[in-house]
């Protein structure tokens, strides 16, 4: 168990999420507080095709209509995905008392075990707003790609866990706006959102 927990929390640092085949730009806006994201923002995200939690297919445009914090994990992972789903929650809910509506999106990159009615328990225990995502394999890998996310199954029976990296991503209609590394405390995360919100 630790030793997936470590993997998934150096391989950010390890991988640089795929980034490194890119130029380096620095971020164009205030909120940043200087990030530095490899190939500019237009390099990350793009469009997908999955299932929510409720069974229903959709596909980006239906779920990032505006402010959208985006994870990618899994719901069997034993402590980084739980302990960074319920930090980006509440960054949602003090986002909500500065008068901000973000959603919560949770990728599986497990869509073996984490089929609707898994990642309905799971987003309901998380966050009344969260949206869980899942699909075929393919769908599930090319939403990553997009994203410039790395996974890889760590084992093997029912009880294997996930490598994985840990971003959080804040989304926009037009794109990504910034993104949240582990280390992010929610009140950090949602001055930057409600920074980010204010100029959109």
């Amino acid at each position: 168990m630790q030793k997936a927990i470590a993997i998934a929390a150096g391989v950010v640092v390890a991988s640089g999420l795929g980034f490194g085949a890119y130029t380096v730009l620095t971020s164009e806006t205030q909120c940043s507080g200087g990030t530095i994201i490899a190939g500019g923002k237009a390099a990350i995200g793009g469009p997908f095709t999955l299932v929510d939690h409720t069974g229903t297919t959709v596909t980006d445009k239906d779920v990032i209509t505006g402010p959208t914090l985006v994870y990618f994990g899994f719901t069997y992972c034993p402590d980084v995905c739980p302990l960074d789903t319920a930090r980006n929650a509440e960054a949602i809910d003090l986002l909500a008392e500065m008068g901000h509506d973000v959603k919560p999106v949770f990728i599986t990159i497990d869509p073996e075990r984490d089929t609707p009615p898994v990642l309905a328990d799971f987003v309901e225990v998380m966050h009344p707003k969260m949206i869980g995502l899942t699909g075929t394999p393919e769908q599930i890998k090319t939403a990553s790609q997009a994203y410039k996310t790395y996974y890889r199954k760590n084992g093997e029976g029912e009880d294997y866990l996930m490598d994985h990296s840990t971003f959080s991503y804040l989304m926009g209609p037009d794109g990504l706006w910034e993104f949240f590394r582990r280390d992010a405390t929610p009140q950090e995360m949602a001055d930057t959102v409600s920074c980010y919100a204010n100029q959109a």
